[in-house]
């Protein structure tokens, strides 16, 4: 079994997601090489990109803050290899960078190093064929991003779709305001008539409470901005503690 189908065996999983590099390569590396302590079954890594269109103002900052300070796609890749983990890790990135890496190179490179998929929010439907299938071909999930805007192309999504369905909790970037949870919880069981994958949630989920409530209807929460907030303001073991608060059932 994959390391994330494990992590949706039989529970509900716990999703986070930090910034490579930010507040340093160091820090990121001691968090992840610290990641069996934690509660998180995954952890979405995003490598650091200067125009994170997805993204609100506390990851953009991260990001960009990482870019200034020399963090790079090679440098991400290099930190992994100094790391140990027995948690799925996937990547968060932007399609240029792995346009600007090659590829094929990139996706060699993210196997090679302990990455499971990878979440590309700015990769068109209709122009994903090339890296879907070199996902496929190397063992790499290629997880899709789907929200309530998105249904009417939602058989041809699921057509290129596999690990989890990132489930968009909002209309917008990170950290804003959270889709009614009527609608999206009619999202999810749309969602489940065509596919078997599980569906995860994030973009507008704070807080344990926010977790509990999505976790009643989806098949795992996903929590971004509010620990890459604290990653500025606290050392590896505090944000472990407070990443365990975020999930505590």
């Amino acid at each position: 079994m994959d390391k994330i189908a494990k992590a949706f065996e039989n529970k509900k999983a716990n999703i986070g997601y930090v910034v490579a590099g930010y507040p340093s390569l160091d820090y990121t590396k001691k968090f992840i090489n610290s990641l069996d302590e934690s509660c998180l079954d995954i952890l979405e890594l995003g490598i650091p990109y200067s125009d994170p269109l997805a993204d609100g103002k506390v990851i953009f900052e991260a990001s960009f803050s990482a870019v200034r300070s020399g963090v790079d796609t090679q440098k991400v890749f290099d930190m992994l290899k100094e790391c140990k983990t027995n948690k799925c890790l996937v990547f968060l990135v932007y399609y240029n960078l792995i346009f600007a890496y090659g590829q094929e190179a990139f996706v060699k490179a993210a196997k090679e190093v302990g990455i499971s998929g990878l979440i590309v929010p700015d990769l068109p439907l209709e122009e994903s064929d090339e890296l879907f299938d070199l996902c496929q071909k190397n063992g790499l999930s290629l997880i899709p991003l789907i929200s309530v805007t998105s249904e009417h192309r939602l058989d041809r999504l699921l057509e290129k779709s596999s690990g989890f369905i990132y489930g968009v909790g909002s209309i917008g970037v990170t950290g804003g305001k959270q889709t009614p949870v009527e609608r999206l919880k009619n999202m999810i069981n749309d969602i489940k008539k065509k596919t078997n994958l599980p569906i995860a949630v994030g973009f507008g989920i704070r807080s344990n409470e926010d977790v509990k409530l999505t976790k009643s209807y989806a098949d795992g929460a996903i929590i971004g901005t509010s620990i890459v907030k604290l990653t500025s303001e606290l050392d590896v073991k505090s944000l472990l503690n407070e990443i365990n608060k975020f999930f505590k059932d």
